[in-house]
């Protein structure tokens, strides 16, 4: 039984035997954002970075400590710029390899004249997209859902996903993936000494109140994590919000005043609008994209008419949509409702005044543009949470833990055979080791081991 549980369970970190030979290269690349600024920063990771440091430099570099450096061009010797230098030793840098890093003056020239320098040294290859990232996960620097993480970290633009991105990249996933891990392997270790070792006088019998006990706190975390997991989702992607209604209601002058820039033409000719025109916005920390659509209207044009389907389209797509119209005298489509959540907006109210139960603004004046931003925001808020406590931010993230809880409930069902329930808690185990992508047996044999005074 162990045997085969282990053959069953093993498994180890992605990296083909390819992989690790190419994580023997040395790579390079620009690590800060490429154009005109003040700072680059050049990374090398390999077994050449500090080799590599010194030929441009000169000196051997005290890990860990920044110095000024004139860097020289290996062949020629001409002074490619002046500034700091860093090595980092394996296996306490970023990759877990010996890393060196080159802070140069952010000219487009500079940057340049360095790569170019870099490329001409025997056995250096310019870094493949994501391969930092990858050689730390192939040398147990992070797991994948830390990198995924980096990666939401990097295109996050509110502090929302800031924050989510952060709680995940710092191991908040793989911490509480590990922790309910570690349980699973603690109830196969009872199992594996009652199926296989029950002959043996030191071993205790099954109990299965011990065994239930271990498992259910791990099930409720799970599904407590499972509930979040939608709105940490869609924090990700962000709060859709679709501005319908007729035309010259005011939607393209709504837009402009909500990105606080030109990004849709007005005009008083109704039909000025045929397609959709979106704003990404910061509300409150909370991502929202704002769609501006054609005028719903009965139109002889089919240019306009396209535009006009566009809209109703999206409609079915959008989490809220702004109903706009002059004054808030036409309601909106009946069918409107059953699509997405509707706020009645009536614009213009400087001129007009609003009917009872609609949000009155005017955006030329700005008069009710808060209240408005408020209300999204609101809604938002309550749709996508604010990223605090989100540990499942991905749908890959989602279904490995939906597919360990199923394995656990299997696994405590009373009268099941124990080899099934062996083969539950297995399952249970390989869908947790997706999340951070390694499955490791060897934890549940030393628990059978120590904790149960087997293989005296």
């Amino acid at each position: 039984m162990l045997d085969g549980f282990a053959n069953l369970c093993s498994g180890s970190r992605a990296g083909a035997p390819e992989e690790r030979g190419m994580a023997e290269e040395t790579i390079f690349a620009l690590a800060s954002g490429a154009g005109r600024a003040a700072v680059a920063v050049v990374r090398v990771s390999g077994s050449s970075a500090r080799e590599t440091l010194i030929s441009l430099t000169g000196r051997d570099p005290e890990p860990r400590k920044a110095h000024y450096a004139r860097f020289r061009d290996p062949e020629s010797g001409e002074t490619l710029d002046e500034g700091l230098a860093l090595f980092f030793p394996a296996p306490r840098s970023a990759t877990g390899e010996d890393c060196a890093e080159l802070h140069l003056h952010g000219g487009r020239a500079v940057v340049a004249a360095a790569l170019a320098a870099l490329a001409r040294r025997p056995g250096l290859r310019p870094a493949e997209p994501g391969e930092f990232a990858r050689r730390a996960f192939l040398k147990g620097k992070l797991d994948l859902s830390q990198a995924e993480a980096l990666a939401d970290l990097i295109d996050a633009e509110t502090a929302f996903q800031r924050r989510q991105a952060l709680r995940v990249a710092g191991g908040e996933l793989r911490r509480k993936a590990e922790g309910w891990r570690a349980a699973i392997i603690e109830a196969s270790a009872l199992l594996a000494a009652e199926l296989d070792f029950s002959d043996e006088g030191d071993v205790a019998d099954f109990d299965a109140t011990r065994f239930e006990a271990l498992l259910h706190p791990a099930m409720g975390e799970m599904e407590a994590a499972l509930q979040v997991a939608p709105a940490s989702e869609r924090l990700r992607e962000g709060f859709h919000v679709l501005i319908l209604g007729p035309p010259n209601a005011g939607k393209s002058t709504l837009l402009n005043a909500l990105a606080r820039r030109e990004l849709a033409i007005v005009s008083e000719t109704p039909g000025t609008t045929r397609d959709l025109i979106e704003a990404h916005l910061d509300l409150s920390g909370l991502p929202v994209t704002l769609t501006d659509t054609a005028g719903l209207r009965e139109s002889g044009d089919a240019v306009e008419r396209i535009g006009v389907s566009r809209a109703r389209a999206r409609a079915g797509e959008a989490d809220l949509i702004l109903w706009l119209s002059e004054g808030g005298e036409t309601p909106p489509p009946p069918d409107l409702a059953t699509q997405a959540d509707v706020l009645r907006v009536a614009a213009k109210a400087d001129a007009c005044p609003p009917p009872s139960g609609a949000l009155a603004l005017s955006a030329l004046s700005g008069e009710g543009i808060d209240a408005l931003c408020a209300a999204i925001a609101a809604r938002a808020r309550k749709a996508l949470g604010d990223g605090g406590s989100a540990i499942v931010i991905r749908e890959r993230h989602r279904l490995a833990i939906a597919a360990a809880a199923r394995g656990l409930h299997e696994a405590v069902e009373r009268g099941k055979p124990l080899e099934l329930v062996a083969e539950d808690l297995r399952l249970a185990a390989s869908a947790l080791g997706r999340i951070t992508g390694a499955v490791d047996v060897e934890h549940v044999l030393d628990a059978v081991f120590s904790r149960l005074c087997i293989g005296k």
